[in-house]
């Protein structure tokens, strides 16, 4: 914002034609820039100066090291001036030389063959500017003024001036003044008084409601549903914010690659702003293969094939085969075979329906069972943070255990909601910081068996802290409680009791092998469990990363959490970051064994823990 008299090129340029030409050997150097006492300023010089960006890198010889460290001084003052210091002064010298001495060139052509010559930046930040007068040069609403964020008597700091035209030319728009334009700040300093006036020309021209919508791209997906999914229409006041909102709504429904808005540049014949959605439409079919491995229930291998619009309204059906137990002597060969059918846009445009069949054959420590399960659930969003859902479900369950095998009928409701302010999506990706939470309530009537109703009860909830700054160092914490009201522990359908141990509750022990035990050893299953965690999360280099953890949990016969003896399992682990996600290696010990417990165990998948 201040001008700069643009001789500095002319200079160096004379002065290269008057240095003497000698050979083109590298001249190493090296430099040192003066503090001035704030790190930010400090570390701003360094990234301005070619005598640092470009040491090292690009080799110099000795008279093109003298126009480096010339053509660096109006970099480093007007660095300077970003910082309100418009009355700086820069000064280079190398081995105590001026870059004016005559006697420079001759001086650096005497320095030994592979001696550094010394380079040495001495600043002057000369007085603090503040801003004076802050004025707007045209109509705008007293509400919008308010958006600038600066006021006289400020620091004079370039980056904020800026954007300060930028907050105004936002609020503008999302005040319905969709063509409004904002000029780039004229500034006027005042060298005496330390000041600089700064001045905004405003051309907020008339509120414009938005116009006509068309999509652009559209091929498989119809556009009646396109319309119905956005969250604006025609009429609606022009407002960025919400035709961002309507924009991501779109991405939401799982169909589109990507999706721009475009703003005309000129109002239509009603005084209205249209805009154009400008899509990109995925590939109708998928197919997605996980795999992931641990020491306690051996390989587990899943493939899922997905039709992402199977109506032209993105109705979704997923199939999935996964085999489990594959490798584990102990637990056995098992499977699971579901489809899942999920329509968007349920009656209203935040509600999702979806429909699961399933069936699953598993071979456990704690027991064998065969399932097939039908249900569906209504979801709603609430807003970006709430979601709920509630669902019916039936299962016929066989189920054998201590070699008795029971047949259940069982019919639950369940009821969900659920919390996440980490601002991703996508689980695979590492959050860094935010809160997963979610309470779950299960009423369940069984027959068969048992004729029995109960009540699962579970609360899940997990945090993290970015203790760096910058999303590479991790601290994760996870907390895990349930509860089973109704009926004592063996009335219960072993596959609805509760279990503790593994990936998902306390890792060094084996899947299940956490409560209350028959004469044999093998698990009964608990009324309560509980289980909490506390992970630390450090990324090394682009591609790789390591973790260290800490595991504790209890499960009970008890129908409240927190009783039963305490086990704990600590480990570490490593992470392989893939452009899906993390492929992690963990190692967990138990650090209160447990008798026949395992002195270690394994786990590969697919993404964090949790």
């Amino acid at each position: 914002m201040k001008l700069r008299p643009p001789i500095a090129a002319l200079f160096s340029a004379a002065c290269l034609a008057a240095v003497p030409a000698r050979a083109a050997d590298p001249q190493p150097y090296t430099v040192t820039i003066a503090k001035t006492g704030s790190d930010s300023i400090d570390a701003t010089l360094a990234a301005s100066a070619q005598l640092v960006t470009l040491k090292g890198k690009v080799p110099v010889p000795p008279f093109a090291l003298i126009a480096r460290a010339r053509s660096d001084i109006p970099r480093l003052q007007t660095a300077l001036d970003s910082f309100g210091y418009y009355l700086n002064t820069v000064t280079i010298t190398i081995g105590s030389h001026a870059l004016t001495d005559p006697g420079l060139a001759d001086a650096l052509d005497k320095v030994p063959a592979g001696a550094n010559a010394s380079v040495d930046v001495a600043i002057d930040k000369g007085p603090l500017f503040h801003l004076g007068k802050v004025e707007i040069d045209g109509a705008v609403p007293d509400g919008d003024r308010q958006s600038l964020g600066i006021k006289s008597g400020d620091p004079a700091i370039a980056g904020n001036v800026l954007d300060a035209q930028t907050r105004l030319l936002n609020a503008l728009q999302e005040d319905g003044y969709a063509l409004a334009k904002v000029d780039a700040p004229i500034a006027y300093a005042d060298d005496k008084k330390h000041e600089l006036n700064v001045s905004f020309k405003v051309e907020a021209g008339a509120q414009a409601d938005i116009g006509a919508i068309t999509f652009k791209g559209l091929a498989d997906v119809n556009e009646s549903f396109a319309r119905r999914a956005l969250k604006i229409k025609p009429g609606d006041r022009y407002k960025p914010s919400r035709i961002e909102e309507a924009r991501k709504a779109l991405v939401a429904l799982g169909v589109f690659s990507g999706v721009t808005v475009h703003a005309a540049d000129h109002l239509d014949a009603d005084g209205r702003i249209p805009l154009i959605f400008d899509v990109q439409e995925r590939k109708k079919h998928a197919v997605a293969i996980t795999a992931a491995y641990s020491t306690d229930l051996g390989i587990s291998l899943s493939t899922t094939w997905s039709h992402r619009n199977l109506f032209g309204n993105a109705e979704q059906l997923n199939l999935t085969a996964a085999g489990t137990g594959l490798g584990n002597s102990t637990t056995g060969l098992g499977y699971t075979l579901s489809a899942q059918f999920i329509k968007p846009l349920f009656l209203r445009p935040d509600q999702t329906l979806e429909f699961d069949v399933s069936a699953i054959k598993q071979n456990l420590d704690a027991y064998d069972q065969k399932a097939e399960t039908v249900a569906g659930f209504l979801r709603r969003k609430f807003n970006d943070m709430w979601t709920g859902s509630g669902g019916l479900s039936y299962s016929h369950d066989e189920v054998a255990q201590e070699s008795a095998s029971r047949l259940y009928q069982l019919f639950s409701l369940p009821l969900t909601v659920s919390y996440d302010s980490t601002g991703i999506a996508d689980v695979l990706r590492d959050p860094t910081k935010g809160l997963r939470a979610s309470l779950a309530v299960t009423p369940v009537k069984s027959f068969g068996a048992s004729d029995l109703t109960f009540f699962v009860l579970q609360a899940s909830a997990s945090t993290y802290f970015d203790v760096s700054g910058d999303g590479r160092s991790i601290v994760a914490l996870r907390g895990l409680a349930g509860s089973i009201l109704g009926g004592s522990n063996l009335e219960l359908p072993p596959d609805q009791r509760l279990y503790a141990g593994g990936s998902a509750t306390v890792r060094g022990f084996a899947y299940q092998s956490i409560g209350p035990m028959f004469p044999d050893g093998k698990p009964v299953g608990a009324k309560s469990v509980d289980s909490g965690t506390i992970e630390f999360r450090q990324r090394i280099g682009e591609d790789w990363g390591g973790a260290a953890f800490v595991d504790a949990g209890q499960a009970s016969a008890n129908g409240a959490p927190f009783h039963g003896p305490v086990r704990m399992g600590a480990g570490i682990g490593a992470r392989y970051y893939t452009a899906l996600g993390a492929v992690r290696l963990d190692v967990a010990v138990p650090v209160t064994r447990v008798r026949g417990g395992d002195a270690f165990e394994v786990y590969i998948g697919l993404g964090q823990a949790f």
